[in-house]
């Protein structure tokens, strides 16, 4: 069900999402979003993070990847350092 209200931004940058809506999403304080801007048009899209076997599925195929591309811990350990010393 499409639902069409409208909201006004605060000085602050702050948006309401009428309480009819944040009621049917389920929506509450603290959830996040995801805001992408295209020309006129604004979008938010919940995020959560993921449960906790998914994260073990997004490790296992991460780990996989990883062995199918020849990549050793010590490359890995060495990427990251570069990154952290911005080379």
């Amino acid at each position: 069900m499409t639902e069409l209200t409208t909201t006004k931004m605060s000085s602050k940058g702050q948006v309401v999402i009428p309480e009819k809506i944040r009621k049917r999403l389920g929506l509450e304080a603290g959830d996040q979003f995801v805001v992408v801007a295209d020309k006129d048009t604004v979008i938010m899209k919940t995020i959560s993070p993921p449960s906790t076997d998914e994260f073990d599925t997004l490790i296992a195929d991460a780990r996989k990847q990883a062995r199918k591309a020849g990549l050793k811990q010590a490359d890995i350990d060495s990427i990251i350092s570069e990154i952290r010393l911005g080379k």
